[in-house]
């Protein structure tokens, strides 16, 4: 296993990543439920989509790019959808919430489900698959690609968790849920025009 190899894929991942979907999605978790509970599920999550990706190598690249565009474009739309109508829970300015015990699966799970969905086709996944190609070391590029997602979604469940003690959690959905819905519109387009 080669470090350098290992240590580049995690900066052109982890740059990839930061204006990415996930990121996104793992800080609105991160507002709403415990952080440790969000972080195993999203980590499982890219374990999964890092494997997938390694073991299609090149083959990810040959996807149609239309479909994936149009696809992408209506989870956006179906993600901001289910912010903007799920009840809205009375924000007293307190810290995430606390999941009822035993609630670690649910959590986990529903974090797990939003990401491995997020992820495929993803371009973080479809430039793991090429560097995995180009190297012919998946073992350094899984490594890096991991933690680089790893380390994207850390910061940003953490800063959720900090951003909620000074913004209002009705904001935070409102704007993550137009950030959503511009995403998809972009995508949409793309798919329509190619």
């Amino acid at each position: 296993m080669s470090l350098t190899v290992a240590a580049l894929t995690f900066g052109i991942i982890f740059l990839a990543e930061l204006p990415d979907k996930t990121a996104l999605a793992s800080l609105v978790l991160g507002t709403k439920y415990r952080a440790g509970y969000v972080f195993a599920g999203i980590a499982a999550a890219f374990a999964l989509q890092v494997g997938l990706a390694l073991a299609a190598g090149s083959l990810l690249a040959l996807l149609p790019q239309r479909w994936v565009e149009g696809v992408t474009g209506l989870l956006f739309l179906a993600g901001a959808a289910m912010l903007l109508w799920h009840k809205e829970e009375e924000d007293d300015g307190r810290a995430a919430k606390e999941p009822s015990s035993g609630s670690f699966w649910k959590v986990a799970g529903a974090s797990f489900v939003v990401v491995a969905v997020a992820e495929f086709g993803d371009l973080t996944q479809i430039m793991t698959a090429n560097l995995a190609a180009k190297y012919a070391d998946p073992v350094a590029v899984g490594l890096g690609a991991w933690l680089a997602l790893c380390a994207v979604s850390g910061i940003a469940i953490l800063g959720g968790q900090k951003l909620l003690k000074h913004v209002p959690m009705r904001v935070i959905v409102r704007v993550a849920a137009t950030v959503m819905l511009l995403l998809g519109g972009v995508s949409l387009v793309r798919a329509v025009i190619g």
